[in-house]
């Protein structure tokens, strides 16, 4: 390659995060594509292969086949490991690896790790890195185990096989990918709330942002010795807005399906209670389901939308447009109503570039979701409400569908490919990463204010 495309690729930490994500998808498709990844023993077709890779590389969940019955023992091992990698992060991986090797990052691998972990500081890699890795095994071992214990003496599977579906689903899980190894997802243990709340507690833990969790825990190691927890906004918007919206689907999917017979209707008082929380939980970031998605009501599945919209905490393994960007734009909204000029959040006033960040990814995120589901209306003739969910499923990550992906043509599919990895990179990350050089306006021009509203 010549030094200038060389650098032209690799000197922006963004755009190194985009072209890592974009070498694993491949990668994974070629190995998909083998006859050993797929149970009737030949060779399975590129669409497949790689709307599959990219599924798993971006956490998503979204599937053409039947992840249970098509792939081979090889096959699910290549997705898990692609769900792995994805969920922690290409070029976190790739520090830790060098971390282990030499103990010691370069500087530029330092500054792409600090563009996709969001560290505050260079100095903060090495430690965030660490606890990444730390927190990941913790909660997936941790999680895997009290599932296969589940899976062994609650539904009589073998030693090795309640293991596998132990550790796959909490990774599946705390990875928000929503891959499951059944192919009803999670229906079959609706009423279970030993499958159903480890389930969910991983995929909230994942869903956070891994900023977070350290966070939440150092201070709660800090808590002990000096009785003081002094959480930073970032942490303080994610858990409040991350609890707000989780308490706010489950009262919204219990007063609206309470009824359908198709879904919570056939459960006792507790089943729908569990169910509506457990709906909650994977609408914001994951693709497991404990009720069937096709037989919910429209209102339901608006709401969905919105909450899948939003997603969940930045740096993490969620996707969506991220609960601090809804909420620093909820605080612009009330700033403007109250007649105040600086958004002020808990304490805290708002800087105007965080305010710009928000509202660009928000409008970025609408325009794709818009133009994705008229795009995919004008080769296909599924209803609207299910082409808007999916599309919006694919560009948060979430994974959740009605079943109409696999019946959607070639162009389709690979529409939902596109905002499958635009969704997990991010539109601003994307964004930097194909601008050639950053503009500085040099001059201000003359004030002008148009009429709004």
């Amino acid at each position: 390659m010549p030094q200038r495309a060389r650098t032209l690729f690799t000197t922006h930490p963004a755009r190194t995060v985009v072209l890592g994500f974009a070498g694993v998808v491949m990668v994974g498709t070629v190995l998909l594509m083998l006859p050993l990844a797929a149970e009737h023993g030949g060779a399975t077709d590129l669409l497949t292969a790689l709307f599959t890779s990219t599924s798993a590389v971006c956490v998503t969940g979204l599937a053409v086949v039947d992840t249970s019955t098509y792939w081979s023992g090889f096959g699910e091992g290549v997705i898990l490991a692609l769900i792995q990698v994805g969920g922690f992060g290409i070029m976190t991986m790739a520090s830790l690896l060098a971390l282990l090797v030499s103990g010691r990052l370069r500087l530029r691998m330092q500054l792409t790790a600090q563009a996709e972990t969001k560290s505050l500081g260079i100095g903060d890699v090495r430690k965030v890195l660490l606890g990444v890795a730390g927190t990941t095994l913790a909660v997936e071992l941790g999680v895997g185990a009290f599932l296969a214990l589940r899976f062994r003496f609650g539904y009589d599977y073998g030693f090795g096989e309640s293991a596998y579906l132990g550790y796959f689903h909490a990774v599946s899980a705390f990875n928000n990918a929503g891959f499951g190894l059944h192919a009803d997802s999670l229906t079959r243990y609706a009423q279970d709330p030993w499958i159903t709340l480890p389930i969910a507690l991983a995929v909230i833990l994942g869903g956070i942002g891994f900023p977070v969790m350290l966070e939440l825990l150092r201070h709660r190691n800090r808590a002990r010795t000096t009785g003081r927890r002094n959480w930073t906004l970032h942490t303080k918007l994610t858990v409040i807005t991350s609890v707000v919206l989780l308490v706010v689907g489950t009262v919204l999917t219990g007063l609206l399906e309470w009824t359908n017979p198709a879904t919570l209707g056939a459960y006792d008082v507790w089943g729908k209670l569990l169910n509506s929380f457990f709906y909650s939980s994977m609408s914001r970031t994951a693709g497991f389901n404990s009720l069937d998605i096709g037989a919910l009501h429209a209102s339901t599945l608006l709401m969905t939308c919105v909450l899948m919209f939003i997603g969940g905490g930045s740096a993490g393994t969620a996707g969506g447009i991220k609960v601090t960007t809804f909420a620093v734009l909820a605080a612009a909204i009330l700033a403007e109503v109250r007649g105040e000029t600086h958004s002020v959040v808990l304490g805290r006033r708002l800087a105007p570039h965080v305010l710009r960040q928000a509202l660009t990814v928000a409008l970025l995120g609408v325009g794709l979701v818009m133009a994705a589901t008229l795009a995919l209306l004008s080769v296909s003739k599924e209803p609207l409400d299910a082409v808007l969910f999916e599309v919006v499923s694919a560009f948060a990550t979430v994974g959740l569908s009605t079943g109409i992906t696999a019946d959607l043509p070639t162009i389709g599919q690979l529409i939902l490919v596109g905002l499958m990895f635009i969704g997990r990179i991010g539109p601003i990350t994307l964004g930097s990463a194909l601008a050639l050089r950053e503009r500085t306006r040099r001059y201000e021009l003359p004030e002008e204010r148009p009429v709004i509203g």
